[in-house]
C-alpha cells in the first residue's frame, strides 16, 4: 500500500493531527514490502580510500584558499597521449563520420585483431588470442570477475593491497561483518619488510580466490620468479584460483622479474590475469584493459572458467570503445611500444626524484624507511611514530603535498605512506623541495 492509497481509507471524522499521525504510521507499515538493500553496502566499513583522500584535500583547500597543492597521491597519469597512439584514435574517430569508416557494435570480447596482438606481444607461447578478453580497464574486470565465484567463496588478499579486491568481495557477499578494519571471510596476507613483501601462503584456506598484484600496489614490490612459482604451486595443490593483477608489469626494469603469471609453470591451471593500458599508455580516462583466462582453468566440476567469463563479458558488458581499441592496436606496434616505454621512463625518473628526497636529513633523523625497487610508479615509505593519516595530514599541512595513507590499503600499511610518481617533472621536483622542509 502506498501513501496515496493509505489516505483513501482514513475516516472522515478524524481531526487533522490524528489524520497526519495515522497517515505516517500506515506509510511506515508498508515499508516492509519494499526491496531490501544489498547488505554488502551496509557492511562496507568506510568510504573508498581515494575519494576520502580527495575529500580531505578539498576541505584543506577550502580552509586554506592560498594553498597550492601538489598531488603525489592517486595514481592518475598526467602526461599527454603520445602522437602515434593519439593519432590512431583521432583517425578512427574521423572515419566514423564517413559511410566507409563507420562502425557500430563490435564483439563484446574485443576486436579480434587486438586480442591477437595482445597475445602475440605479451603472451607468445603462453596464451592464445581467444583466451584474451578486451575490457574498459583492470578495475572494471576485477569487479566483474567476482561474479564468477559468488558469495560462498573464501577470499585471500595481500595486505596492503588495492582496495577494490576487498571492497568488491564485500559487495558480492563474499565477506562478513567488519571488525577492527578487517572483514570475516577474508584472509589477509601481510606483505611487510619483515617477509620481504611476499606473504606466508600457508594461512590461505583451501579453495580460495587469491588476489595477487605484482608489481604490487601500493608497496611497489615486484615478485621474483621463485616467489611466483611458490604461489602457483600452492594454488594448484590447494584448489585455489589466483586473480593476478599485472597492471604495472610494464614498469619492471630489473632483468629476470616476471611480467606475467603465465611465465610460471603451472599457472594455466590456476590463474587468471588482469592487465591494462591505463598506466603505460596513459589510458586512465580512455579506458582500455584486458583479461586472460586459460582454457585449461577449470572449476571443481570440470567446467572451464572461460565459459562463464565469456558469458559475463557478453552479458554484463557491451565491449570496449572501438576508438580506444584503435589506440590499443597502435600502442602495440613498434612505434607505439617505443612511445609507451618513453612514457614509463618519464614516470620512473619521478620515482628516482621522490626516493632521493626521502633520503634527506630530516627524514633520516626520524628513521624513515624507504622501499622502492624502481620497478613500479610508487614509493612506499614508513614513518615510525606516526599513523598513516597523521603523517598524511602533516605532509599536507606543512608541505601542501597530497599523498596516500598506507592504512587505506590494509592494516599492514599502517604508518606507511604511498608516494605516486604520476606527475609532471616540474611539479614533482617542487614537491620534493617542499618535502625537504618537513619538520619530523
Amino acid at each position: 500500500m502506498n501513501g496515496a492509497n493509505a489516505s483513501r481509507i482514513l475516516p472522515d471524522n478524524m481531526d487533522c493531527c490524528q489524520t497526519v499521525l495515522l497517515h505516517i504510521a500506515l506509510c511506515f507499515a508498508t515499508m516492509t514490502d519494499m526491496i531490501q538493500r544489498n547488505s554488502g553496502f551496509s557492511r562496507l566499513a568506510a568510504g573508498y580510500l581515494f575519494p576520502e583522500v580527495a575529500r580531505r584535500s578539498r576541505e584543506y583547500v577550502a580552509s586554506h584558499p592560498d594553498a597550492c597543492l601538489i598531488s603525489l597521491g592517486i595514481g592518475n597519469t598526467t602526461e599527454p597521449l603520445t602522437p602515434h597512439i593519439s593519432n590512431a584514435m583521432a583517425d578512427y574517430a574521423r572515419a566514423l563520420g564517413t559511410a566507409e569508416g563507420y562502425s557500430g557494435y563490435g564483439d563484446e570480447q574485443g576486436l579480434p585483431a587486438l586480442r591477437a596482438k595482445i597475445a602475440e606481444t605479451f603472451y607468445s607461447g603462453m596464451a592464445d588470442a581467444d583466451e584474451v578478453f578486451i575490457s574498459d580497464g583492470a578495475k572494471c574486470d576485477i569487479a566483474r570477475i567476482q561474479t564468477l565465484f559468488g558469495s560462498g567463496v573464501h577470499v585471500a588478499v595481500q595486505d596492503p593491497a588495492y582496495p577494490v579486491y576487498v571492497d568488491g568481495s564485500v559487495l558480492v557477499g563474499a565477506a562478513g561483518e567488519a571488525r577492527d578494519g578487517t572483514y570475516s571471510g577474508i584472509t589477509y596476507l601481510p606483505c611487510t619488510p619483515q617477509n620481504s613483501f611476499f606473504p606466508d601462503l600457508t594461512a590461505v584456506p583451501d579453495n580460495s580466490i587469491i588476489y595477487f598484484c605484482s608489481p604490487n600496489n601500493p608497496t611497489g614490490y615486484a615478485s621474483t620468479k621463485d616467489e611466483l612459482q611458490q604461489l602457483v604451486n600452492f594454488a594448484n595443490e590447494h584448489g585455489c584460483i589466483v586473480v593476478f593483477d599485472a597492471a604495472y608489469a610494464q614498469f619492471i626494469r630489473t632483468s629476470g622479474l616476471p611480467k606475467t603469471i603465465f611465465e610460471i609453470a603451472g599457472a594455466r591451471t590456476c590463474a587468471v590475469e588482469i592487465n591494462s593500458f591505463s598506466k603505460p599508455a596513459g589510458f586512465t580516462g580512455v579506458r582500455l584493459g584486458w583479461s586472460v583466462v586459460p582454457k585449461t582453468l577449470l572449476y571443481a566440476d570440470g567446467t572451464p572458467v572461460i565459459k562463464d567469463w565469456a558469458r559475463v563479458m557478453t552479458t554484463l558488458f557491451n565491449g570496449a570503445s572501438n576508438i580506444a581499441q584503435a589506440g590499443g592496436l597502435a600502442a602495440l606496434d613498434s612505434e607505439g611500444l617505443a612511445e609507451m616505454k618513453k612514457t614509463i621512463d618519464y614516470y620512473l625518473e619521478n620515482v628516482r626524484l621522490i626516493h632521493a628526497a626521502l633520503e634527506g636529513s630530516n627524514f633520516k633523523a626520524c628513521g624513515t624507511e624507504i622501499y622502492s625497487t624502481g620497478n613500479s610508479p610508487y614509493v612506499w615509505a614508513r614513518f615510525p611514530g606516526f599513523t598513516s593519516w597523521s603523517i598524511f595530514d602533516k605532509i599536507l599541512d606543512e608541505c601542501r603535498v597530497v599523498t596516500t595513507p598506507g592504512s587505506g590499503f590494509g592494516a599492514a600499511g599502517e604508518s606507511f605512506v604511498r608516494f605516486s610518481a604520476f606527475g609532471h617533472h616540474s611539479a614533482v621536483q617542487e614537491a620534493c623541495e617542499r618535502l625537504a622542509l618537513l619538520k619530523l
